[in-house]
């Protein structure tokens, strides 16, 4: 298994000061090999809550966590909503010695309860997949990104032996998804007919959203699909990316983009089984630029992130806002990337502090005054200047 140092790091700083943290994300992302570096699961104060047995531990759970000190764990949290007041309480108390690590399968459920039960007593941290300098590890970031954009960064998907036992992790994923954990979540939404939404949007990925063809296509009426489109977001595995708005005199776009955030679980829904095929593929460029936006998103960690565009035509892939900067990032998969007139309307219009082009070679160069290409692993220190 890869190691994740940073992530680590996060929650050891989150640990240190907050009395609980909760690590949310989709199943299989890596959250139970995570808290198992701060505690080892046969410990008496790790429950995980898909075991019976750990569930009947936690039957009255104020007489069994108030007595624990030190790191306690509970895994799949959100099977326990009745849990957060009582966490409340005993986090909020002055006597009580444990700490708590939360750990869930990302659900309405879970963060509605940890938001209305542990606002302001809970920092939450989010667990995806691998990214880039997790998979690279020591080696060269350009040398695992093929595999990592192909596969995706769900573990087992990422490290399986063969690209179709990766494959057939991912089409399992999929259906497990919309007919096991939904409903557990509360959803009552049909498992074909979200599966058949979901390859809808795989087919629309890095697209201005519209609910008419969709809602046209399953015979339902737009609300209904744009809660389909909540439901998937919720869970983590589709991101809207909202767009900017601007005081500008001008038209613009008012509807978010949307994404499929894991480029694997993309590809199987897409069909697509090899790199080969990925590289041919007609939405090659949109499944490369998703794939890019969520590693400069992961790398970058922006206080906000907006896409804009207006009906003339100027667009900015990605506003990343943080503190008083504003950065703007182009997604071109092109060998030489050159300067488009959208750029510096972008740049002059937003007031850039910088714009990056990022793009899959390995050199670093400026293209304009404020205007940089950007190999996509040069934040990991593999760009050659």
């Amino acid at each position: 298994m890869l190691q994740r140092k940073s992530l680590e790091r996060a929650v050891r700083t989150a640990l240190a000061r907050a009395r609980a943290v909760v690590l949310a994300g989709p199943r299989q992302s890596g959250k139970t090999t995570l808290a198992r570096a701060f505690l080892r699961p046969d410990s008496p104060r790790y429950f995980d809550l898909e075991n019976p047995l750990d569930a009947d531990r936690l039957a009255d759970p104020m007489s069994t966590l108030a007595p624990l000190q030190g790191l306690v764990v509970i895994d799949e949290v959100q099977r326990r909503p009745d849990l957060f007041p009582a966490l409340r309480v005993l986090i909020d108390r002055s006597d009580t010695r444990g700490q708590f690590l939360l750990l869930g399968s990302a659900s309405p459920a879970l963060l509605r309860q940890a938001g209305e039960s542990l606002l302001g007593r809970a920092e939450t941290i989010e667990v995806a997949g691998f990214d880039l300098a997790e998979a690279a590890g020591d080696d060269s970031a350009s040398e695992v990104a093929p595999r990592l954009w192909l596969r995706g960064g769900f573990p087992r998907s990422y490290l399986a032996s063969t690209d179709e036992d990766s494959l057939a992790w991912r089409r399992q994923a999929i259906a497990s998804h919309v007919e096991l954990d939904l409903p557990q979540f509360g959803i009552n939404i049909a498992a074909p007919a979200m599966l058949r939404f979901w390859r809808m949007l795989a087919h629309v990925h890095g697209q201005i959203w519209s609910a008419a063809d969709p809602a046209r296509s399953l015979g339902v009426s737009e609300p209904t699909v744009r809660r389909y489109l909540d439901t998937l977001t919720q869970t983590l595995m589709v991101r809207q990316l909202q767009p900017w708005h601007a005081n500008l005199g001008k038209r613009q776009v008012k509807s978010p983009k949307v994404f499929l955030r894991d480029s694997g679980l993309l590809h199987a829904l897409m069909g697509v089984t090899t790199l080969e095929q990925l590289l041919t593929h007609p939405r090659c460029g949109a499944s490369w630029e998703g794939f890019a936006l969520e590693q400069v998103l992961r790398l970058a960690q922006p206080d906000e992130a907006y896409f804009w565009a207006t009906y003339q035509g100027a667009e900015l892939d990605l506003l990343l806002l943080k503190g008083e900067q504003r950065v703007g990032v182009e997604f071109k998969r092109a060998d030489s990337p050159q300067v488009t007139r959208s750029m510096s309307i972008a740049g002059e219009d937003l007031r850039l502090d910088e714009l990056y082009v990022v793009y899959p070679g390995d050199k670093r160069f400026r293209l304009a005054p404020g205007i940089e290409a950007v190999p996509l692993w040069a934040a990991l220190g593999g760009a050659k200047e």
